[in-house]
C-alpha cells in the first residue's frame, strides 16, 4: 500500500495516554499496579516495521517508562505465512503477547478460544469505534480484539475521459453514475471497458447485496445460514451483474489481484476498489497512458438504491493470545499503540482511523474527505465459526465467476453458493 510519510508522533504524547488508562481486571485491562512481566511479545505485519517503525517505537518507549526494566521483543511476517506460524505457536507455550490480525481472520480464533476477552472501555476511542470493525473483534457479544487501522474502497475514475464526453463533475448519485459509464461506453467501444470490474471480487459485489439490503448469511437462532438467495440479496446481485454485462469488456474469469496494473494500461475508465490503487496504477512502473496521476479522481461510490455504496472496511486487528504470560502489559501496549496518538501518527501514514471520533475532521479535509466519507457506511463478513473455511473455499469467487461469467443464473448460483455455505458456517 502506498502511504505519506510524515513524523513520528512523539512519545510524550503516548505516555501521557497510558496514564489516563485505567485500573487491571481479568478481561486484559490496562493496569495501574506494577507488573511482574518482565518481558512482552508483539508480532506485527511488515506493513508496520515498513511504513511506520517510529509509532512502534513509541508505543515501546511509554510501555517501558511504565514498567522500567521490561523487554518488548518484535517479530514481523508476511500476511502469507501469518497464520501457519501462528496456528504452530498457539499450541505451544511460547505465544506472543500481542499479535495481529486481518479483520475477517479474527472470527475464526476468537469463536475457538485462541484470544483473551478484554474490556472494551479500556481503551481509547473505543465507543466510537466504526461499526464494521467493532464487528471484527466482537464473538457472542464479549471484545476479543482492538481495531488497529482500516482501509476503505472508493470509485476512481479517469477524469480526462470523462471529460471527453461532456462529464465534468464527479458522479453524486446513481443516475450519474451509469448515466457517465453509458456515455463512455458508447464512445469507447465493445473492446474498451467503461468499468474495470473483475467479477469474483466479492468484496465489491457483496457491497451492493448489502446495499440492497441482503447479506452474505444471517443468524437463524443460535445457527447461521446462507442469505444469497433471498430476495434483497438477489436484487444486490442482479445489480451487480448488469455492471458487468454492460460496462466489464475485459476477461470476466479473472481476480482483481492486479487491477492496478490493468487499470495503469488506460483500457478502462473506472474501478470501485481500495484507495490506494489509483495511486499504484498511476505509479510509474504501471502508468502506461502517461501522467495518469494528474487524470484520475476519486469519489465516494454511490449505490443504486439511493445511498452511498456501503464498503468493506479492509484493516487489522491487535489481539492478546489466552497463553499470553502477560496479558495485562499487552493490553496497555495495544492500547498506547492503537490510542488518540497512535491513530493520530497512522492517519498521517495515509490509513483510515479505527473511530468515528478521529474519522469526523478527514471529512472536512478535502485531502481525505472522499476515503472518510466512504468509510461512514459499512459492512462486515458474518461472525460465524465457520468464516474462514468459506474464504478459504473461495465459495463466493467461484458464484460470482458463474454469474459474471453467464455460466448459472444469478438465482442458480446464488443457490448453489449457500448449499456450500450451510456446509461450513457452522463448523469450527
Amino acid at each position: 500500500m502506498k502511504r505519506k510519510l510524515i513524523a513520528a508522533v512523539g512519545v510524550a504524547g503516548m505516555v501521557i495516554g497510558l496514564a489516563a488508562c485505567g485500573g487491571s481486571d481479568s478481561k486484559g485491562g490496562t493496569a495501574d499496579k506494577a507488573s511482574d512481566a518482565k518481558e512482552l511479545t508483539v508480532w506485527l505485519t511488515v506493513d508496520a516495521q515498513n511504513n511506520w517503525p517510529e509509532l512502534v517505537k513509541a508505543a515501546d518507549d511509554a510501555i517501558v517508562a511504565k514498567h522500567p526494566g521490561i523487554t518488548i521483543k518484535h517479530e514481523y511476517y508476511g500476511w502469507p505465512d501469518k497464520n501457519a506460524k501462528l496456528d504452530a505457536v498457539l499450541a505451544t507455550d511460547k505465544a506472543p503477547d500481542v499479535v495481529e490480525m486481518g479483520n475477517s481472520e479474527m472470527i475464526g480464533y476468537m469463536s475457538t478460544g485462541a484470544f483473551s476477552e478484554l474490556d472494551a472501555s479500556k481503551f481509547e476511542n473505543s465507543a466510537t469505534w466504526l461499526d464494521a470493525l467493532k464487528q471484527s473483534v466482537t464473538y457472542e457479544g464479549k471484545t476479543y480484539g482492538v481495531p488497529y487501522y482500516a482501509g476503505g474502497r472508493v470509485g476512481t475514475w479517469r477524469k480526462d475521459i470523462a471529460a471527453e464526453v461532456g462529464v465534468t463533475a464527479a458522479p453524486k448519485t446513481w443516475a450519474e453514475y451509469t448515466s457517465a459509464l453509458d456515455k463512455i461506453q458508447a464512445a469507447k467501444g465493445d473492446k474498451f471497458s467503461a468499468l474495470y470490474q473483475p467479477s469474483p471480487d466479492w468484496y465489491a459485489a457483496m457491497s451492493y447485496v448489502y446495499d440492497a439490503g441482503g447479506s452474505i448469511a444471517k443468524k437463524d437462532g443460535d445457527k447461521w445460514k446462507g442469505n444469497l438467495s433471498s430476495p434483497e440479496s438477489l436484487k444486490g446481485l442482479t445489480q451487480y451483474k448488469d455492471l458487468l454485462d454492460k460496462y466489464m469488456h475485459a476477461d470476466k474469469t479473472k481476480d482483481e489481484s492486479d487491477r492496478p496494473v490493468v487499470f495503469g494500461q488506460g483500457n478502462s475508465a473506472a474501478i470501485f476498489a481500495a484507495g490506494w490503487e489509483g495511486a499504484t496504477a498511476a505509479d510509474p512502473k504501471s502508468d502506461k497512458v502517461g501522467g495518469l496521476k494528474d487524470k484520475l479522481e476519486n469519489f465516494v461510490q454511490p449505490g443504486p438504491n439511493g445511498k452511498n455504496l456501503p464498503v468493506f472496511l479492509g484493516g487489522s486487528d491487535l489481539a492478546v493470545p489466552s497463553k499470553s504470560k502477560a496479558k495485562d502489559v499487552a493490553a496497555e501496549w495495544i492500547n498506547v499503540f492503537t490510542g488518540a496518538q497512535g491513530q493520530k501518527g497512522l492517519i498521517g501514514k495515509g490509513n483510515l482511523p479505527n473511530n468515528k471520533t478521529d474519522l469526523a475532521p478527514l471529512k472536512a479535509d478535502p485531502k481525505t474527505t472522499v476515503s472518510a466519507t466512504a468509510a461512514e457506511s459499512s459492512w462486515f463478513v458474518p461472525t460465524a465459526v465457520g468464516w474462514g473455511q468459506i474464504e478459504k473455499g473461495k465459495v463466493l469467487q467461484t458464484m460470482l465467476q458463474e454469474i459474471g461469467t453467464g455460466k448459472k443464473s444469478v438465482a442458480d448460483a446464488a443457490k448453489a453458493a449457500d448449499a456450500e455455505i450451510d456446509k461450513v458456517i457452522n463448523t469450527k
